[in-house]
């Protein structure tokens, strides 16, 4: 090697760490063992798979290492890689490619372990060198969350189905040759932003194995049978400020996401409609609605068969209690504004009247017909009156105000009287098999979504059909259909 390049190459490397121990007597020794090579942009330097025992030092340009097709990190002139292949022979575990041109330093094995070309106390020196480099790497974050082509983000109530369409979208993207990571703490992430905030989603078992030493990567498939939803936080209300949106907008941009997944209910699809505003024509915005009650319109929605089979479960209860007790029992259930889980779960169940949101109900008719029962169970949504009673700053629940309505209307029954709050356990029940499938279709649908290009969409499923539904014509009042209201009320 020239004198004239073996001094530039000396000013180049002796600040990096792999060099640190070296002392101006062994630059000539070392770069006695190089060879020098220039390759276009491009170009393969190290395969998935190679034997090689070959190390390379970038003197100019810069390369790009990739494991399971995520981009792991960037090399640029002074980096060392391919290290690892010194300390003995084994198949690479990544795939480096030249961004631009690129001209390296190469050496290998053979010549490191040959005393005859590097003396003992140099060979320590560079393989301590290497050490270092290579602990480094494996301890570090690298930059895969710097590029993260698909988000999903979870928030809202939880709900059974959180978790197994995230499993389902990580498999049927990935197979579809995408990348996929998840915020761990729902909008909150995106306005936070630290590499903490995000974790990287992986479906396949052997790239799943070149990944998992870099935190926060997650192996997708045992998602599909875990209740909850493992990537969100409480509401986050303070998502509604413009100034959020933008910043989290701006996030995204700067981590280079390509496709957005919200997955949740009215509310997560108003933060992801509003989110979509700010992000570029380039990035494709999708939701798909997981909730139990059922509050997106137009579309069967994933956790919502679940909740129903288990509200009608809980209510079969009360009434053999009602029964035998000869009580009253009016319970609150879930059903903000339609009213779809309470309503479903009393039909399911036989219970006596669901009292459902903008539904009116003659008080005077249902005093007279309670007054001689010996058992009797009423559902009340969550929602009824919910106006009326902020409006007059009621402090109890739905039940409790349905019940001092029938009392002011003059009710009078020998049931003992019992009012049951909404009872939050069914959002932590193991998702049904129509839910399950229902996960299956939406995730597929999405898929096909982002193959064609589409964006704004929302998968919807009826009647075994999927097709998708754009932003702009989704519609988060569900109300629930008069003739079904009438079939849940038995005692008038």
């Amino acid at each position: 090697m020239p004198e004239t390049s073996q001094a530039d190459h000396v000013r180049l490397l002796k600040g990096q760490r792999l060099f640190r121990e070296f002392d101006a007597g062994d630059w000539t020794t070392f770069f006695a063992i190089l060879t020098e090579q220039t390759v276009p942009a491009g170009h393969t330097i190290v395969q998935q798979g190679d034997v090689d025992g070959m190390a390379f030092v970038v003197v100019e340009g810069q390369c790009l290492l990739y494991r399971a097709n995520h981009l792991l990190k960037r090399y640029q002139a002074g980096d060392c890689f391919g290290e690892l292949s010194l300390f003995g022979t084994h198949q690479r575990m990544e795939t480096i490619v030249a961004e631009t041109p690129v001209t390296m330093l190469c050496m290998h094995a053979r010549d490191l372990d040959d005393a005859s070309k590097i003396p003992p106390q140099l060979a320590k020196k560079l393989y301590k060198g290497f050490a270092y480099t290579a602990a480094g790497y494996l301890g570090a974050n690298s930059s895969l969350y710097d590029n993260m082509e698909v988000l999903i983000i979870q928030d809202g109530g939880c709900a059974p189905g959180y978790n197994p369409v995230t499993a389902f979208l990580t498999e049927y993207l990935e197979k579809a040759h995408h990348r996929v990571f998840v915020a761990a703490k729902g909008f909150r992430s995106l306005v936070s932003n630290q590499a903490g905030d995000y974790r990287c989603l992986v479906y396949q078992k052997e790239n799943y194995a070149q990944l998992d030493h870099i935190p926060g990567v997650i192996f997708s498939p045992p998602l599909r049978d875990q209740r909850g939803a493992n990537f969100r936080a409480e509401r986050y209300p303070d998502f509604r400020s413009e100034a959020l949106q933008r910043k989290a907008a701006q996030h995204l941009q700067q981590r280079n996401v390509k496709v957005l997944i919200g997955v949740g209910g009215n509310g997560t699809c108003a933060g992801i409609r509003a989110l979509s505003r700010f992000l570029d024509d380039d990035v494709q915005v999708f939701f798909i609605p997981v909730t139990i009650d059922s509050d997106v319109s137009g579309t069967e929605c994933i956790g919502e068969y679940t909740g129903v089979e288990y509200g009608a479960e809980k209510l079969r209860c009360y009434m053999a209690d009602a029964r035998t007790h000869r009580r009253l029992y009016i319970i609150e259930m879930m059903g903000a504004s339609g009213g779809y889980h309470a309503l479903h779960s009393c039909l399911g169940a036989g219970a006596h009247l669901a009292v459902l949101p903008n539904h009116e109900y003659d008080l005077s008719a249902l005093v007279e017909a309670l007054r001689d029962r010996q058992g009797t169970v009423i559902v009340v949504a969550e929602g009824y009156r919910a106006q009326r009673r902020k409006a007059q700053e009621y402090g109890g629940n739905a039940a409790e105000f349905f019940r001092d309505e029938l009392l002011a209307a003059g009710l009078q029954t020998r049931q003992k009287i019992v009012c049951e709050p909404f009872s939050r356990d069914i959002r932590g029940a193991s998702p049904n098999n129509m839910d399950i499938a229902l996960a299956q279709m939406m995730a597929r649908k999405l898929v096909q979504l982002v193959q064609s290009g589409e964006s704004c969409q929302m998968p919807a499923v009826q009647s075994g059909r999927a097709f998708s539904i754009a932003f702009d014509d989704i519609d988060t009042d569900n109300s629930v259909a008069s003739e079904l209201a009438d079939l849940a009320n038995r005692l008038t």
